[in-house]
């Protein structure tokens, strides 16, 4: 049986959306190291151009590189795949929030993978989350796409009752594919590069919490920074360790007000070995978020042996399970009071076994191979 050519449509990695280019890199990898016989994998992301920042009195101004963000996603992009699409014959968005591709590209060969909602929450929840007319147009495209699509993968339970809540897609479309860990993250590894070296070095034996990920508004960064300022109040030593993102400006403001941005140690651009030793390193990390699509750090930590303490939300008891410690969404007393706990008596945790055994549930090669026998089922 020849090849089946599936596109795998990447995320440009100039946004910085790190867990979307992990997703596509893992799938990519799996299917080129496991599936060769019956899937050609192929990524594709066309070259991001740059106008609004190439304006010298616009440039350095955060709306240019948004204004760039939005050309490139419904302009050149679209563009670019309406010249390749012979080349393929399959399609895979690997980011739901790229979904407005699929109107150029042929409905009953392509897929999406729908991480969260987030992309349409001023659709289903306008008065949680109102927006301007002109960002509701541009999310209606994105649904109207992933509605268009023959398979729309999704990664936890939690999800698809969102998904079927609101009525965004056939139920019958959806598929259940779990993401996974990547080789770096597990217990006692030790591959970090020289210079990450001198990274880890830096942070030095010094106790600290770590967090790991985006700075945007569900990440609840400022219960993060209450949270630490507090625990830190108790234990002057502490340090936060900041993975990914960028301060806000009130978040910045927060920092300043709470007066611990000396304390605070914030890495950027990080190789997936270096965070696995943070993992290891950390004295708790933690996961504030008041919404997740699966929680990515969650199994990575648990993977490395970490202690975690997470949100209790659904999405995040789904994919901890009893590995982690769970605290009310937002109730800073109550994370205060279980962090220090942990730093006093880390036994209090769950046991190390269930840790990593939690983590072990997951794995990109049974996420692949979900999604490869999807288009293959198709092309039958």
């Amino acid at each position: 049986m020849a090849q089946l050519r599936l596109a795998i449509i990447c995320d440009y990695p100039e946004e910085n959306w790190h867990s979307m280019d992990l997703c596509a890199q893992m799938l990519f990898k799996q299917l080129q190291t496991k599936h060769t016989t019956s899937i050609q994998a192929i990524q594709v992301c066309p070259k991001f151009n740059w106008r609004c920042k190439q304006i010298p009195w616009l440039g350095k101004k955060h709306f240019a590189y948004n204004a760039d963000r939005l050309l490139n996603r419904f302009w050149d992009y679209p563009q670019y795949l309406k010249n390749r699409v012979k080349d393929f014959d399959f399609y895979h968005i690997a980011d739901h929030s790229y979904a407005q591709l699929a109107h150029v590209l042929p409905p009953e060969r392509t897929g999406v993978y729908c991480h969260d909602i987030d992309t349409f929450r001023s659709l289903v929840e306008p008065e949680q989350e109102p927006r301007p007319n002109w960002y509701q147009a541009m999310s209606h495209r994105i649904l109207r796409g992933l509605q268009s699509c023959a398979i729309v993968f999704y990664s936890t339970a939690e999800v698809r009752k969102q998904i079927e809540r609101y009525q965004l897609v056939e139920p019958s479309h959806l598929v259940h594919a779990p993401l996974g860990i990547a080789s770096e993250f597990m217990l006692n590894s030790d591959n970090v590069s020289i210079a990450d070296q001198k990274i880890l070095e830096k942070i030095g034996a010094v106790p600290f919490l770590l967090h790991v990920g985006s700075c945007i508004p569900r990440k609840r960064i400022d219960i993060l920074l209450e949270v630490f300022a507090q625990v830190r109040a108790i234990h002057p030593e502490l340090r936060l360790v900041k993975v990914s993102g960028e301060w806000t400006q009130s978040q910045q403001q927060q920092i300043d007000q709470l007066n611990i941005g000396e304390s605070i140690i914030h890495l950027q651009d990080l190789q997936r070995s270096t965070i696995a030793s943070l993992y290891q390193k950390a004295a708790a990390v933690l996961l504030t978020s008041e919404a997740e699509g699966f929680g990515l750090p969650v199994i990575e930590a648990l993977a490395c042996g970490a202690i975690v303490v997470a949100s209790d939300i659904p999405v995040l008891r789904e994919v901890g399970g009893k590995a982690a410690v769970y605290c009310p969404m937002g109730d800073v007393s109550a994370w205060v009071k279980t962090v220090e706990q942990l730093l006093v008596n880390p036994t209090n945790a769950p046991a190390l076994n269930l840790r990593v055994s939690q983590a072990q549930k997951y794995s990109w090669s049974i996420h692949t191979q979900i999604i490869a026998q999807s288009y293959l089922q198709l092309a039958d």
